[in-house]
């Protein structure tokens, strides 16, 4: 707040440009253990700090990184030996090998609060010599090689976490990245370039990022030139928009990673008046996203009907249905409403996330427009750690949310709203699907979602199709919109660049010393 309060009070006026570069994002970070990182700006801190054993590239190709080739797979698909880089060392020193990896690996399964991210596919992990990773798997995966990309499967050094092997280190982070943490508060980080680094030199001299909650701060800091880059997340939708036509002018650059990022509502299916699944369907046809998203983000989010991003596999299905403000009216009747007697519910958005409260006020306004006989909504704002917090529980009749999925692939996103590990006829007793806040089941569901993961091409594509359209039917989740992440920098930086997950580059990020545009 402090370091907010002092942008806003430095006026327009902007320092001489440093070699250091300062990137800025909303929120804060409470843990550096790649066990637990969740949000957007842990998993973008510690992609400068630690590697992935593989990187997904724009064009979709995966690229080596801890690991020296592609994996190799074998026994049906249940066993992938990776071999691995003999030229790495941790910040500490540490030498990275096989034995680190399953160290690693083996941390994350034992403590990761995240258990989505691999579910039960890893049967164990082993050193199959100095330099090459063995994991048995207990069934063949399509989704591996995604999994391999995800930042949450970081190697951290084996000599730094020895007295943490069953908790989280939270303040500190010893990796293989090609920076080094120097300094670390939940609002700021320092990053200093590794000089050891395996790969390919730093662009830059180092790094500060800062992270704030408030908007207009993060705004004002970068049209007065306080910091060289800012993140999208959680910027109010006017300044969201402010920036992109400052962009087209010419005054700033805009950048734009690949669209990973979902936003959905979640209706309580296991308690009334949502068990009625005629309802569920009322509430997603009377939905308008082109209207919302044209309304809240001036069309930078796009509308979705899938639980999966268009650009992979399956995600181009658009299953749920279209706004049909007339079918919603027939199914309330048909459910015993309208004619004076409307479904009153209450439907909860995060507080401190302003696309929510906006969206919320749109639908709110639809429905008094198109179904005030038949439908009221009843808003509610609960701060995002709550909501997050209570919403296993069955706290919320609807709510709404973001996923944005840890690696590139649609099990990341099927998997963390629909797998369910203890069923009863429609409701998920137990499983993802309870922790996500839907209890949703349906008959088969959990069979197609396995099976979907052990295919490929058309076939996968077939059985994901399966998959939607179940969850199209049940409407447990209404899917919204999708959000690409966006950069906004200084006119004396180069363009910057994302990787295949959303990732932003920080490492590529450049000062141009002449203050001039790519043409």
């Amino acid at each position: 707040m402090a370091l907010g309060l002092a942008f806003t009070q430095m006026g327009c006026q902007a320092p001489p440009p440093t070699s250091r570069i300062t990137v800025a994002s909303a929120g804060r970070i409470s843990s550096l253990d790649p066990a637990q990182a969740s949000t957007l700006s842990t998993t973008q801190l510690l992609s400068a700090l630690g590697d992935p054993l593989y990187r997904l590239k724009r064009d979709g190709s995966l690229e080596p990184r801890l690991a020296a080739a592609a994996p190799v797979l074998s026994d049906g698909g249940r066993t992938v030996t990776i071999p691995l880089r003999t030229d790495v060392r941790f910040h500490d020193g540490t030498p990275f090998n096989a034995a680190a990896m399953v160290f690693s690996l083996r941390r994350f399964l034992n403590i990761g609060t995240l258990s989505y991210v691999v579910g039960d596919r890893i049967a164990s992990v082993e050193e199959a010599d100095t330099h090459t990773l063995r994991l048995r798997l207990s069934r063949p995966s399509t989704s591996l090689q995604g999994l391999l990309t995800s930042i949450n499967l970081t190697p951290v050094s084996p000599t730094a976490y020895s007295s943490y092997q069953d908790r989280f280190l939270h303040d500190r982070f010893v990796g293989t990245g090609p920076y080094k943490l120097t300094r670390f508060s939940e609002h700021q980080q320092r990053l200093e370039p590794f000089a050891q680094y395996w790969g390919e030199a730093t662009r830059n001299k180092g790094l500060d990022l800062i992270t704030l909650s408030n908007s207009t701060a993060l705004y004002g800091a970068l049209r007065s030139g306080e910091v060289d880059l800012l993140l999208s997340a959680s910027i109010d939708e006017d300044q969201r928009h402010a920036l992109h036509e400052r962009a087209i002018a010419g005054v700033l650059q805009e950048s734009v990673g690949p669209a990973m990022e979902i936003g959905y509502i979640t209706l309580l299916s296991n308690q009334e008046p949502f068990q009625d699944p005629n309802l569920r369907r009322a509430l997603a046809v009377s939905l308008n996203r082109k209207e919302i998203s044209e309304r809240v983000s001036y069309g930078l989010r796009r509308p979705l009907r899938a639980l999966v991003p268009p650009s992979l596999p399956g995600g181009a299905l658009a299953s749920w249905p279209q706004h049909n403000p007339d079918q919603a009216r027939e199914l309330l009747k048909a459910a015993g409403y309208c004619n004076g007697s409307p479904l009153r519910f209450p439907l909860t958005f995060r507080s401190n996330v302003p696309a929510d409260k906006l969206l919320a006020l749109t639908w709110q306004s639809q429905v008094q427009r198109d179904l005030s006989d038949c439908l009221v909504l009843d808003l509610d704002g609960v701060e995002s750690t709550t909501i997050y917090r209570q919403l296993g529980e069955g706290a919320f009749k609807a709510v709404m949310l973001d996923w944005r999925g840890s690696y590139p692939d649609p099990e990341a996103y099927l998997t963390p709203l629909l797998s369910c590990t203890s069923e009863k006829g429609d409701t998920c007793v137990d499983g993802e699907a309870a922790i996500s806040g839907s209890f949703w089941n349906a008959p088969g569901l959990q069979n197609a979602l396995l099976e979907s993961d052990t295919l490929a091409g058309d076939k996968r594509r077939n059985a994901l199709d399966r998959v939607e359209h179940l969850s199209a039917d049940g409407a447990a989740y209404i899917p919204v919109w999708l959000d690409s992440p966006r950069a906004w920098a200084q006119l004396n930086l180069r363009p910057p660049q994302f990787d295949g997950s959303g990732q932003l580059m920080l490492a590529d990020l450049e000062r141009r010393l002449d203050g001039t545009t790519n043409n």
